[in-house]
């Protein structure tokens, strides 16, 4: 390792926001230093987002198999190999990985392998594999270190019978049953996926819903598909205790129910990588949380410092990531960037069905004083989704009521379905452009698709609608 080098930006952490960052950076002509202690892509690509949707993709394409007599389609005896997927997904992580280890340095970005740590006098420290270490400075640093799965009081991850999300995607046995602690994002997407595969699953969620902060139309429709599924939901519901057996784990809860699966999955969210990784005399300020405390434009409390990602107390998602690296870079370059509007973030979830969703809910725009109009449009009136054979779900649509009680504004789009993470833009443009539902109604929608059913629920929003009341 070379020492005291300096750059014009050096970033710690080169995952979805350290990356993104640097590749914009360079593309500026800024002379960038890239430090990472695994490999470049970071959680998202090699622990978390890619592989887990190669997973799930798995398992929807499984779970069609047992869809095909409907069509018309025997398929007699299905052999299957969950092993193969793993290595598809290793496939696929490791062309990703060396598409973007290319970009990089195709941008003359310098790689520095080793683990950071920021001095007191804003150098950064980076001890390599080997232990030998040196010194890094930037005239602008932003620190992207990430995050890691949240872990529950005396449960030991063995990665053989009680796992985080990590290691449960390197586990490449279909078991008989599992146990999902936590009903968010992360726990819905495993619950899915195994059942979908064959596994018997519970869902173990401490607050009164799965998916909280979600639409509660939508939020219900997904506990009504996963019913369905034979997915088992208890909401509401506190460990006190668990115990590893030969070959189960027993999760004891307080009103005196024990669970049993093969495996227990623990979903309870994400700490930011801070620990131990900052000098406390560097004048960055971090919360009670470890989160870094950052201004709208990404700056910390030390000048010419700033941090992005899921180590600021911000919604963890790569795009987040991504967009608020854009952010940073550009108020390093002076152009007075526009800061992000959290409320007006896409939200995507890839259970079975899929979950996606921008704005207000319903709730939150009462909460808000915000009279409003609602329409909702159900997958099960939609031609091509009952085509597709997946019925369940809806689209709902907010807007603002004007004075005379029409709809205005389109301020919240929450979608459960099929393909809907691939179909939320078109609310996304409407929420972020402050579309009016008078201009949506105007525009043609497609027939036959799944899409369509959004530009049904606007129309139905005048009062006027089609095939929606």
């Amino acid at each position: 390792m070379s020492d005291n080098k300096e750059f014009d930006l050096l970033i710690v952490g080169g995952g979805p926001g350290g990356y993104a960052a640097a590749l914009n950076a360079a593309a500026a002509n800024l002379k960038v230093g890239l430090v990472e202690r695994e490999k470049v892509g970071g959680t998202c690509l090699h622990r978390g987002c890619i592989p887990a949707k190669e997973l799930l993709e798995t398992s929807a394409h499984y779970k069609k198999l047992s869809e095909l007599a409907d069509f018309g389609i025997e398929t007699g005896t299905v052999k299957f190999d969950y092993s193969r997927s793993h290595k598809r997904k290793t496939e696929i992580v490791d062309q990703l990985y060396k598409g973007l280890n290319g970009l990089l340095k195709s941008r003359k970005i310098e790689i520095i392998q080793g683990s950071g740590y920021i001095n007191a006098d804003g150098t950064v420290t980076v001890t390599g594999d080997d232990g030998g270490t040196a010194k890094y400075s930037g005239r602008s640093t932003i620190l992207a270190m990430g995050s890691s799965p949240k872990t529950l009081p005396g449960f030991e991850i063995d990665k053989n019978k009680i796992m985080t999300s990590d290691e449960v995607l390197e586990y490449a046995k279909v078991p008989n049953s599992v146990t999902v602690i936590g009903g968010g994002a992360i726990g819905c997407e495993f619950a899915s996926l195994f059942s979908d595969l064959g596994s018997q699953v519970t869902i173990l969620e401490a607050l009164p819903n799965l998916l909280m902060g979600c639409d509660a139309d939508v939020v219900s429709a997904l506990a009504r598909s996963f019913k369905k599924k034979g997915i088992t939901t208890l909401t509401g519901v506190t460990i006190v205790d668990h115990e590893v057996k030969k070959s189960s784990v027993t999760v004891k809860l307080a009103d005196g129910t024990a669970v049993d699966s093969d495996i227990v999955v623990l979903s309870v969210g994400r700490s930011p990588n801070t620990n131990e990784v900052i000098d406390p005399s560097s004048g960055i300020e971090i919360d009670q949380k470890g989160y870094i405390k950052v201004d709208p434009f990404m700056q910390t409390s030390r000048q010419n410092f700033y941090a992005i990602g899921d180590v600021v107390n911000t919604p963890q998602l790569a795009h987040i990531g991504f967009s608020e690296a854009l952010v940073a870079v550009a108020k390093i370059l002076g152009e007075n960037p526009v800061p992000i509007d959290y409320s007006k973030v896409p939200w995507c979830i890839y259970s079975h069905p899929e979950v996606a969703f921008v704005g207000h809910s319903e709730s939150s725009a009462k909460e808000a004083g915000i009279e409003i109009v609602v329409k909702k449009d159900p997958y099960a009136g939609n031609s091509r989704a009952k085509i597709i054979n997946e019925p369940d779900g809806l689209v709902k649509v907010i807007a603002k009521k004007h004075d005379d009680g029409t709809a205005g504004e389109v301020i919240g789009v929450h979608m459960v379905g099929p393909w809907v993470t691939e179909q939320l833009g078109a609310g996304y443009f409407a929420v972020n452009w402050g579309a009016q539902v008078s201009d949506i109604v105007k525009l043609i929608q497609p027939h036959p698709t799944i899409s369509e059913s959004f530009g049904e629920t606007v129309i139905a929003l005048t009062g006027r609608g089609l095939h929606v009341g």
